[in-house]
């Protein structure tokens, strides 16, 4: 952790929704006029969409998921340099047609590195790993904040099953292939995260889930609740929290539930002032 140089982390898996709470982040730093430069969390693939087909050919069990698959020690290292001097780099892999136009490389490919803008506020990470904590790296000791995107397992299937199948042009059986190769480390890698993330957001659907595999849509916000956790529940107000979301409640001590349309009210007020404190506190030293 770095009081000089604040680190954000959005862990969640693919289809979690880490996009739409990028949104949000984006939208509180638009606002309160915050300088972030950002990591995707697919930036720090090992490999290129050609080559990780060839390996996964040879080893049917492997998935981006893996460890083994991502550049952890380099990822590992940007946060700790820009923890300690404001500095790091970072690149894109272009997943589809609009992503190649916009970043000028094929479908497939990652864009050339390059470092980060001076100047900034804060870093802020978005992707599967932003909290690995093993044998080879301990990521989750950078990170200031670190968030979990965990919707239920059931709707997190149907999110990138109708992702994949909509935006990628993949076919049922081809997602749940991967879906099949990326348990075993969802279970080993993925899960282990979410203990050490600071505050989770799980999405759970009020909706029939049962077989995520021949849903027809994904259940809708307002389907949906969301069980927030916080790790450390200290100078919560909940009490404030509750009365400004109409229909929540306190399941347990450190966590509330809210109605699914509300998440981006609830964002905003739970991580607003989170985030002015790192900046707050950073600017003063500046």
């Amino acid at each position: 952790m770095s009081a000089r140089h604040p680190i954000i982390s959005v862990t969640g898996s693919s289809g979690a929704g880490t996009t739409s709470v990028r949104n949000t982040f984006e939208q509180i730093f638009r606002r309160e006029d915050v300088s972030a430069v950002y990591i995707e969390g697919d930036g720090f693939h090992a490999y290129d969409r050609d080559t990780m087909r060839s390996m996964m050919a040879r080893e049917p069990t492997l998935s981006h998921f893996a460890p083994r698959a991502n550049l952890l020690p380099e990822l590992e290292e940007v946060f700790r340099s820009y923890s300690e001097s404001g500095t790091g780099r970072t690149r894109h892999y272009a997943h589809d047609d609009a992503d190649a136009a916009r970043y000028g490389v094929p479908v497939g490919a990652f864009t050339p590195w390059e470092p980060f803008q001076p100047g900034s506020d804060l870093l802020f990470y978005e992707g599967l790993h932003g909290c690995v904590v093993d044998n080879n790296v301990d990521l989750a000791r950078y990170p200031d904040l670190k968030i979990g995107v965990v919707p239920v397992i059931n709707l997190e299937w149907i999110q990138k099953l109708h992702r994949d199948r909509s935006t990628r042009g993949y076919s049922t059986e081809a997602v749940t292939d991967v879906i099949l190769r990326r348990m075993p480390d969802y279970v080993q890698t993925i899960c282990p995260q979410f203990s050490w993330t600071d505050i989770n957001f799980q999405r759970v659907p009020t909706v029939d889930t049962s077989n995520p595999f021949i849903a027809r849509w994904i259940p809708t916000a307002d389907e949906s609740m969301v069980v927030i956790r916080f790790k450390d529940p200290k100078g919560i107000d909940f009490s404030y929290l509750v009365s400004m979301i109409h229909d929540s409640f306190m399941s347990r001590a450190n966590s509330i539930v809210i109605p699914g349309g509300k998440l981006d009210l609830a964002m905003q007020l739970i991580l607003t002032p989170i985030i002015m404190q790192l900046v707050e506190r950073r600017r003063r030293l500046a």
